[in-house]
């Protein structure tokens, strides 16, 4: 069942104050022109995304579009700083949870805490994003433009991750993880192969966990990585309930999202910010259990179990095996993870 997962060398650099030479296409001032009336939207639409595939759209869909296929992400901050020039109002990403983390990353260096608002049509295989934001399957161009004007506001701020020794280099995300959730995210890919998407794979991927975390201990699923946790604002180790090797855990999941896929609820009752769950080499009992503490049961005594929840300003992590954020790889090593500013995300009412 389990695939690869890419997995980048590296974190992307900052971009902050680059600004690229113009494009052929719509210049500024036809935008001014075409957004008397009507606001100006910039579309980040990524063909390669699984209900993407086979499709193209029309770049004169209407004179207030700006259309932009970047065919690769180091193409994302020039589309990015156009759309910023045109003064657009509205950003909307076409494409899933991975476009998503790289029209972030790249913006961050050209809007700074001055982003429009954005929508995320839901074009991927999971799109845990457009769960959170409650946005409908089959939500499109024009009805993200629609609640533009007439839907909800949802403000979210994404995770900041960056090498302790290399503060440029960073990513920006809604969903972190290590040990477990990396193996599940490469089960994610044969489930994808098989025909299980959204909120279906993920509650597939979760079984499948599962059940490998019932295997014995030189399975890699409960083996877990070795990973060192502290928390800010002191650098106090988050606890270990003593429940295996007390320098190896088997699960981390981070996140600043509320809404998860197929409802699961690992950070038990509602929290603000980022939020963690993190999971000691438990048990085969408490194991077994993992299903109903994920859908939120939260007996006093998780600790004890070896299951953690909390929320935190943030936390450094070291750990000696990949991480994945929102799908895709990123090298071991010693990372800080934050929060980014609030960003206004548009929802339909």
């Amino acid at each position: 069942m389990p695939s690869p997962v890419h997995e980048f060398s590296d974190l992307p650099r900052s971009t902050a104050g680059e600004r690229p030479a113009r494009q052929s296409g719509k210049s500024a001032t036809d935008a001014s022109t075409a957004c008397d009336k009507q606001p100006c939207v910039g579309m980040i639409y990524n063909p390669r995304s699984h209900r993407n595939r086979g499709r193209d759209l029309d770049a004169s869909i209407a004179p207030h579009i700006f259309l932009a296929q970047p065919g690769n992400r180091d193409q994302l901050p020039q589309a990015l700083a156009e759309f910023a020039e045109r003064k657009i109002e509205l950003l909307i990403i076409n494409g899933g949870d991975g476009t998503v983390r790289d029209v972030l990353t790249s913006g961050m260096g050209v809007f700074g805490d001055d982003w429009p608002a954005i929508a995320v049509l839901p074009k991927g295989k999971t799109n845990a994003l457009t769960v959170d934001l409650e946005a409908p399957n089959n939500w499109s161009l024009q009805g993200a433009i629609e609640a533009f004007a007439n839907g909800r506001r949802i403000e979210r701020a994404p995770i900041i991750i960056h090498p302790e020794d290399d503060p440029e280099a960073r990513a920006y995300g809604f969903i972190l993880g290590a040990g477990a959730l990396t193996l599940g995210t490469e089960a994610g890919q044969g489930a994808h192969r098989l025909g299980a998407f959204n909120s279906l794979a993920v509650g597939v991927t979760t079984f499948w966990g599962v059940l490998q975390l019932l295997g014995r201990r030189t399975n890699p699923w409960r083996r877990g990585v070795e990973l060192d946790i502290r928390l800010e604002p002191d650098g106090t180790p988050l606890g270990h309930s003593g429940l295996g090797d007390p320098k190896r855990r088997q699960l981390l999941v981070a996140s600043t999202m509320q809404r998860l896929p197929a409802g699961l609820k690992p950070f038990g009752p509602h929290k603000d910010g980022l939020k963690l769950a993190v999971l000691d080499q438990v048990s085969r009992r408490t194991t077994a259990l993992l299903p109903v503490i994920v859908a939120g049961w939260t007996p006093d005594d998780l600790p004890r179990r070896g299951y953690h929840q909390l929320s935190t300003t943030g936390f450094t992590m070291k750990l000696d095996e990949p991480f994945i954020l929102d799908g895709e790889g990123f090298p071991p090593g010693r990372y800080r993870v934050t929060t980014g500013p609030q960003l206004n995300f548009v929802a339909p009412r």
